[in-house]
């Protein structure tokens, strides 16, 4: 039975209609229509069910919120002002889209404490959504519903559904049958350039039946319908779409229903004109005291529920309180750094993706939150150690995730469960198949996510695969992106190092890119963690160098013999290893300098070129290829590229002699 009459949820629907539409018209930019015509399914969603508490918005056991729909954020704003969240103030709605204000023009986590997601990006909303509703399930099997149970709400509209990425992530929702995850469809029939059905036709519910979801048609205007919906969805055995049959720019007499109230403010006729038909005669940015009493008030409904969690939660082992807090176990990397040991003793030679097998079998028994997968390639990423176990929809108490082949909501997916939190998320695919994820990588990188990228076949090593299993421009485009680290270890020992610094760094994603072909062990030591720097001399003279050799992954190997033959001709060189030129460029200038130096510069990368010039300076040369591949064997490939140590050694030659 609900707790609000139907004039009483009117009102209280109305308070975030006024709150939207005035902030977007202050602000003379932002997108009115969806927070109008969603106003009453959010009043219901947030007041009647949505497990919260303003004061400790962190809650572990809350249930999740994600506005795909994100053009609409002023509906999430204006919620958690009326909800009483502290960080919100009326002056926060007043500076909506403005400098330096937690209220931009799309919801940005981090920004405001209720925000479980920056969306903006249609599609990544919904999918993300469904690695927090997985995130879910993995640890209610873990430590019961006392600790771990709760919903995952999404509010997506048309644009979300018709990206294709959300095809991807309802049909894996469906397979794993993720029963407590909810998505409300704003059903509105409009989108920016005028109606759906003039770029669209899908039998939306028949779509989502097809995957194995519950659906429910309902009048989105209508609190009744709207509850009972929830009702139903919350008892449901399988993931339910709400469908809700919705005016877009509701009670806007003039704008409603069109296209013309989407993406534009509304403008003060209009919005006088939707005061008086919705009878609303508080002032702009003022909500009636009864009705903000009415939104505050509904928070008191899950007291009883944040007390019990509170107590099941100190009364939890220690594993649980680490998980939560995003402590890593107590001497979880003591077997990975044995590894790096013996693989100098033994002198290991294998691929960087085996070497990166060898490590993960050494850290997924001692991180219990570690959850792996890969895009259907699992025998070729290597993500896949003994003792791992896959989740199903008939046991969830796993740590693998059979993506299949959906590199696009892999990434998505791995951004949710780590928004979830307890939760560390690593993934697979090969390197050229990134450009699939990039989208959910880039938000990995703005929200400060630690997310794993396990990105195999790096370099055109890949061989008889050819051009198109060949990335050339995929190095530079990710060093070209803040806030994530790109890895290319040389050996055993780097790639070990890297997994350590990718799982340590809480607040930065990690990209691991790994070689398909053997490479020597070219590290002496493993005392320090040398890749924590970024760069620094692996072999060769430092201090009275002629020439130094700058290179990353597969190419450090060609460097060092390079090294070897201009040795023996009395010409001393120093070979720079750069695994991660992001860690390299925040160390102080005076190590920059040192690990550089001040003789004739070469950069060797079986890559573009895009990028080398910092640090090989104008006189340098750059061996590199700015071409796509071609399908051959790797080491005839690198031949006729010129990334060899011959063509090192000629570079360097003619470089001294011009010096």
């Amino acid at each position: 039975m609900s707790v609000f009459s139907n004039d009483q949820y009117r009102q209280m629907a109305n308070a975030i209609r006024f709150l939207s539409a005035d902030a977007i018209d202050k602000s003379k930019s932002g997108h009115p229509g969806m927070p109008l015509g969603m106003a009453d399914v959010a009043t219901v969603l947030f007041t009647r069910f949505i497990k919260l508490n303003p004061n400790d918005a962190k809650w572990f056991d809350r249930d999740r919120f994600v506005l795909s729909a994100g053009h609409g954020s002023m509906l999430l704003y204006s919620v958690l002002y009326l909800l009483g969240y502290p960080d919100i103030s009326i002056e926060d709605i007043k500076n909506f889209r403005q400098f330096g204000s937690k209220t931009a023009g799309h919801p940005e986590y981090g920004h405001l404490a209720g925000i479980d997601m920056t969306t903006g990006p249609l599609g990544q909303g919904i999918s993300s959504a469904v690695g927090m509703a997985l995130a879910e399930r993995v640890l209610n099997s873990r430590f019961g519903d006392a600790l771990c149970n709760h919903y995952t709400y999404v509010i997506c509209g048309d644009g979300c559904l018709m990206e294709g990425i959300s095809e991807e992530a309802i049909s894996l929702a469906g397979h794993l049958n993720l029963r407590k995850l909810i998505v409300l469809w704003d059903n509105n029939d409009i989108t920016i350039d005028g109606h759906v059905s003039a770029a669209n036709s899908t039998d939306q519910l028949a779509r989502f039946k097809a995957c194995g979801w519950n659906t429910i048609s309902i009048d989105g205007h209508d609190h009744t319908q709207i509850e009972d919906a929830i009702l139903k969805a919350q008892n449901s055995e399988r993931p339910t779409l709400i469908a809700c049959k919705t005016t877009i720019g509701f009670g806007a007499p003039n704008k409603c229903g069109t296209s013309k109230c989407h993406g534009s403010p509304l403008g003060a006729d209009e919005i006088a004109a939707m005061r008086s038909n919705l009878h609303w005669d508080a002032a702009p940015f003022e909500v009636p005291a009864d009705i903000l009493a009415l939104w505050r008030h509904s928070t008191q409904r899950n007291s009883e529920a944040y007390a019990a969690w509170q107590q099941a939660a100190a009364k939890a082992g220690q594993e649980f309180t680490d998980i939560i807090h995003n402590r890593l176990p107590q001497g979880w990397d003591t077997e990975l750094n044995n590894l790096k040991n013996q693989a100098i003793t033994e002198q290991t030679k294998v691929a960087t993706r085996k070497a990166s097998e060898m490590c993960l079998e050494k850290i997924v028994p001692h991180i219990p939150e570690i959850i792996g997968g890969s895009a259907d390639l699992a025998a070729s990423n290597l993500t896949f150690v003994k003792g791992m176990k896959t989740i199903t929809k008939d046991d969830y108490n796993g740590n693998n995730v059979m993506y299949g082949i959906r590199e696009h909501v892999m990434g998505a997916i791995m951004n949710g469960m780590a928004l979830h939190g307890g939760v560390i998320p690593y993934g697979g695919t090969f390197f050229v198949f990134s450009d699939y994820m990039r989208p959910a990588m880039r938000l990995s990188a703005l929200m400060d996510l630690r997310v794993i990228y396990v990105l195999t076949h790096d370099s055109i090593g890949v061989g008889e695969d050819g051009p198109t299993h060949q990335p050339i421009e995929h190095l530079a485009a990710y060093r070209a992106m803040p806030n994530i680290y790109t890895f290319r270890p040389c050996d055993v020992v780097e790639t070990a190092e890297a997994w350590q610094i990718a799982l340590e760094s809480e607040h930065t994603p990690s990209l691991l890119a790994l070689s398909r072909q053997n490479l020597p062990l070219l590290r002496t030591s493993a005392t320090d963690n040398q890749t924590r720097k970024g760069a620094y001399v692996i072999a060769g003279s430092s201090d009275d160098r002629q020439a130094t050799v700058l290179a990353t992954g597969s190419e450090v190997s060609i460097a060092v013999e390079a090294m070897h033959q201009l040795a023996a001709e009395g010409i001393k060189i120093a070979v720079v290893s750069m695994p991660c030129w992001e860690l390299f460029d925040q160390q102080p200038k005076a190590y920059q300098t040192s690990v550089l130096g001040n003789a004739p510069r070469v950069a060797i990368e079986a890559a573009s070129s895009f990028g080398w010039h910092k640090y090989t300076g104008d006189n340098g040369v750059i061996i590199s290829l700015d071409e796509f591949g071609a399908s051959a064997p790797a080491d005839k490939l690198y031949q006729h590229f010129g990334l060899t140590a011959e063509h090192i050694v000629q570079s360097i030659k003619q470089l001294i002699a011009k010096a």
